[in-house]
């Protein structure tokens, strides 16, 4: 909610009460995505939208009841219902959307969230939408024995604050919350009250403010293509580059976001000195050409990058790692190369050679070993 969310951090700092209203879940072809925010104050000004004008009006009236009464709610609308056409619902979409009221001392973390925004820095808030939900009916009245519904932990570089009621309901949501962040995306989390990862008791939703990772695919062959998908699939902001512009195109790289053609260290070196590559950056180099390899990978080795990966056999990284070497290249450094690309999965196809590409990159993220679930013990999911 960029546009409303400076609005709310304005009163919020007045110390002006607000009901805002948050698109938590969307489904079909719904009007606004997640996220999508409206905020209505004291004085009745009303900031952003949720549908684009079909559900505002009954919104707005439910705002003014929540910011008299402090209660929040959750509203489904959809275009089934009777009331979603009262509204103005008729687009075939639904959509569920969270009031709730907001001031200082109901979130005392909103100052460090919108610190962060302004930083640039990755926050993340996790706030509990619904209790006992699951099915409809009882999206549509909560029941709150534990007194969880608003309850909000943040999440910010330096740390957590906040609680949803528990501790270990505070581990688990941030656990799974820190994933989105690093996505850049949100979602809502279904758990149990004390955190059980089974589906149902409560609905949390995260709100991410971060601009997604970015995965740097150097070399456009038909494997960079594979990576790029399976790239956009975890999230990533993707990037093609490869100097031969008759590789280098649109249309046979339909996933990435942008495909470029430069020499892939000239390409690096621009971005970051632009500051546009940060320590949540992938960089896969696919070329296996030493002409175009060398280069970049000097580069990129220099900066505490994510994850350098560079494709090609057993003996082409012997003879790479020697260049690297004779380019002033580091042991240290060199230790953090992944080469040959990707986890021992047995693949042969482009496809199956990106799954243990995105394999290693995710093991690399969360510290994961690579092995069978099934021959470890311990939790699942490492605690941060």
């Amino acid at each position: 909610m960029p546009d409303v969310f400076d609005e709310l951090h304005r009163r919020w700092r007045g110390g002006e009460p607000v009901a805002l209203a948050t698109v938590v879940a969307t489904r079909r072809s719904a009007p606004q995505p997640s996220g999508a925010a409206m905020l209505v104050a004291a004085d009745g000004t009303v900031t952003g939208s949720v549908s684009g004008g079909c559900v505002e009006a009954d919104l707005y009236e439910r705002a003014r009841a929540v910011l008299d009464t402090g209660t929040s709610e959750l509203v489904r609308y959809a275009v089934s219902d009777d009331d979603a056409y009262a509204v103005g619902l008729t687009c075939g979409g639904e959509l569920d959307v969270f009031l709730e009221r907001v001031d200082p001392a109901g979130f005392p973390e909103l100052g460090a969230v919108a610190a962060a925004r302004r930083a640039g820095r990755p926050v993340a808030v996790v706030t509990c939408v619904a209790a006992d939900a699951g099915d409809p009916p009882a999206l549509a009245a909560p029941v709150d024995p534990a007194g969880r519904l608003g309850r909000r932990l943040v999440l910010t570089e330096d740390g957590t604050s906040g609680t949803l009621g528990g501790e270990r309901l505070d581990a688990a949501a941030a656990a799974d919350a820190l994933g989105l962040l690093a996505a850049g995306r949100g979602a809502v989390l279904r758990y149990g009250y004390d955190g059980q990862r089974r589906g149902s008791g409560l609905s949390l939703f995260v709100a991410t403010y971060a601009t997604p990772p970015r995965m740097i695919v150097f070399g456009a062959i038909d494997f960079a293509a594979a990576v790029a998908r399976i790239g956009a699939f975890l999230g990533y902001r993707v990037t093609v580059c490869d100097a031969r512009p008759v590789f280098a195109t649109a249309r046979r790289f339909p996933e990435a976001d942008e495909v470029v053609v430069d020499w892939p260290h000239r390409y690096l070196r621009a971005e970051l000195d632009a500051g546009r590559v940060d320590a949540r950056t992938a960089v896969c180099v696919l070329t296996h050409d030493p002409k175009f390899d060398v280069p970049v990978l000097t580069l990129a080795l220099r900066h505490p990058l994510a994850f350098v990966g560079a494709m090609g056999s057993r003996r082409t990284h012997d003879e790479r790692r020697k260049q690297l070497r004779e380019a002033g290249v580091s042991v240290a450094q060199l230790d953090r190369l992944a080469a040959p690309i990707g986890l021992d999965l047995g693949g042969r196809t482009p496809e199956e050679t990106a799954v243990s590409v995105a394999a290693q990159i995710v093991a690399g993220r969360w510290g994961g070993t690579g092995r069978p679930l099934a021959e470890l013990a311990g939790p699942i999911h490492r605690p941060e």
